[in-house]
């Protein structure tokens, strides 16, 4: 029987059912993320990862808000820098959802990993939305499904991925947030692959609804856009990921140049959600190789309206401080 896991919660820093070699790891853990935040946690996964081995294999359940817990292995080197309690995971879909609490939209979570965003956004403080986890990895899955199983079963899981047309595909890579069907060999894990539109062909999501849809599906991003043509026309905003090493600015060009979709990204120097006009606003906003910029695209003038009243918001706190 495995044992239970490490409690830890992020609002009152309280560590509870560790050992002292888990609390000196917790220490570790918190201090190299500090000190790795000045230059985009650059080698914090892969100490993290190394000092995980000394470890016994245990899982750490993470309590994000009162009505949200996230389970995943204690030291994991890409989720144990939740452990430092100023950290903010994706600090812009962190802002639009908590913002669009207040709003009735479907959330559908493309390359949810483990499930955090799912989580979160399921969540009474984020308004409790109905989700959609999607994940093709079958050992990210089963986090997947105990994390929806820790929260109540409140959101669904799909073991698919994303992509341009309905079948297979094969999986593979080697850290579990940075699996892709992209180039892959026969030697990786055989998967089912849907299009965004499928959700409406299968009765999952109706075409007159509200919905945010995150991709983060690893070098699919565009195949998944142009599977969900009829998707994006409703009241969609799809949130994508850029990597900061494609200095081409791949995804958003393809969104600019081959959509009718609007493009905005969050600028942290402004603290305000800037519209996409050309490219250059990248190049200068994507300044770490190794991190992902989220861009939100929509074509829905109700998704447009909710940015610029987050705009608004930010800039009368700015005022107020």
């Amino acid at each position: 029987m495995a044992p239970a896991p490490i409690q830890f919660d992020r609002a009152t820093g309280a560590l509870e059912g560790a050992n002292a070699l888990e609390r000196m790891a917790a220490c570790a853990l918190v201090m190299g993320a500090r000190v790795s935040s000045s230059f985009s946690y650059r080698g914090y996964n892969a100490a993290a990862n190394l000092m995980r081995k000394a470890l016994p294999e245990r899982d750490i359940a993470i309590k994000l808000n009162p009505d949200a817990t996230f389970v995943f292995p204690y030291g994991d080197g890409y989720w144990s820098k939740l452990l430092e309690r100023s950290y903010r995971y994706e600090i812009e879909l962190d802002l639009l959802f908590a913002h669009s609490a207040d709003v009735d939209y479907t959330f559908v979570d493309c390359g949810a990993n483990y499930g955090y965003w799912s989580v979160l956004v399921s969540s009474r403080p984020f308004g409790g939305h109905r989700t959609i986890a999607i994940e093709p990895s079958g050992a990210n899955f089963a986090r997947l499904e105990n994390n929806a199983r820790v929260n109540g079963g409140r959101f669904d899981v799909m073991k698919c991925a994303i992509g341009a047309t309905r079948g297979t595909a094969r999986l593979s890579g080697t850290k579990h947030e940075a699996l892709s069907i992209v180039g892959s060999d026969d030697t990786g894990e055989e998967v089912p692959v849907i299009r965004l539109d499928d959700l409406i062909d299968d009765g999952q999501l109706a075409v007159d609804g509200k919905y945010l849809v995150k991709l983060d599906v690893e070098g699919v991003e565009i195949d998944a856009i142009r599977g969900g043509e009829r998707l994006l026309q409703a009241d969609t905003a799809i949130l994508c990921e850029e990597h900061g090493s494609d200095r081409a600015h791949t995804v958003s060009r393809f969104i600019l140049e081959h959509t009718p979709l609007k493009l905005v990204v969050y600028d942290p120097g402004s603290n305000q959600f800037e519209a996409v006009v050309d490219l250059a606003i990248l190049d200068r906003i994507k300044v770490a190789s190794n991190v992902g910029y989220n861009v939100v695209g929509t074509a829905s003038a109700f998704w447009l309206a909710r940015i610029e009243n987050l705009n608004a918001s930010a800039a009368k706190r700015a005022m107020r401080n």
